[in-house]
């Protein structure tokens, strides 16, 4: 019982000595590279801040700008969360998908970038070893007009126009709300940084992101038009990160 107890007290007081070295605040500059179905490079400003007197914990905010390129086929599917789960709300984070309503539209190539305002959460571990998660919040996404079709082998739906090709672009307002309720292009992370010196990290782990097109033609599902078209893509990442 003794040998115990020594081990929670040399422990406790080992996690409290790693705790006073950690930075109060502090700012990186971060390039990851994620790649999988594409490629997609991210490059970001973090401002960290410390919670509580340990500041193990630490919120942020930052600004990030991501990427994806791809020149294979890539197939998105309809967007709106109204028609892929019948609900605008939370609810559709737990919703079924309405297979029915659900089309695919068909890219060959991909080029979009996504400029966002960043959400960040991360915890101490030691002085040298981090785990966190980020995830965009709000921003524009601009790319090249690509040409597309729409594949809806079950529903036979086409455009309104009755063709079933269309010119689409990366839609350009991005805004976290919930799963399939989000518009836009969104990127988050969930990752674990080790310090190799003071101002250098490497960062590793996975990264979600969303990717979104408008094509300049409606589709007619039911009662509703949609021209809205979601790709996610889970993709490992690195980074190197730069604090200052």
């Amino acid at each position: 019982m003794k040998k115990i107890i020594l081990c929670l007290l040399v422990s406790f007081v080992t996690f409290q000595i790693s705790a006073q070295g950690l930075d109060k605040s502090y700012k990186t500059l971060d390039l990851a590279l994620a790649g999988g179905s594409g490629f997609s490079p991210a490059l970001s400003f973090t401002k960290m801040f410390g919670v509580g007197k340990s500041n193990r914990f630490k919120i942020g905010y930052g600004v990030r700008l991501t990427s994806f390129f791809s020149n294979s086929t890539i197939d998105f599917r309809t967007a709106p969360a109204k028609l892929t789960s019948g609900s605008a709300s939370f609810a559709a984070l737990f919703a079924e998908d309405i297979v029915a309503n659900i089309d695919t539209f068909r890219l060959k190539s991909i080029q979009s970038n996504a400029l966002n305002i960043s959400i960040n959460l991360q915890y101490a571990l030691s002085q040298k070893l981090e785990v966190g998660f980020n995830i965009d919040a709000l921003g524009v996404t601009f790319g090249g007009k690509q040409t597309g079709d729409i594949v809806s082998v079950k529903n036979k739906r086409k455009f309104v126009d009755g063709s079933t090709q269309s010119g689409a672009s990366p839609s350009g307002l991005n805004l976290l709300l919930v799963s399939d309720s989000d518009i836009g292009g969104l990127n988050s992370e969930l990752y674990g940084r080790y310090w190799v010196s003071d101002k250098i990290g490497i960062r590793a782990g996975v990264s979600f992101l969303f990717v979104e097109y408008m094509t300049d033609k409606n589709v007619k599902v039911n009662t509703d038009d949609n021209n809205r078209w979601r790709y996610k893509n889970l993709m490992p990442m690195v980074a190197v990160s730069y604090k200052f």
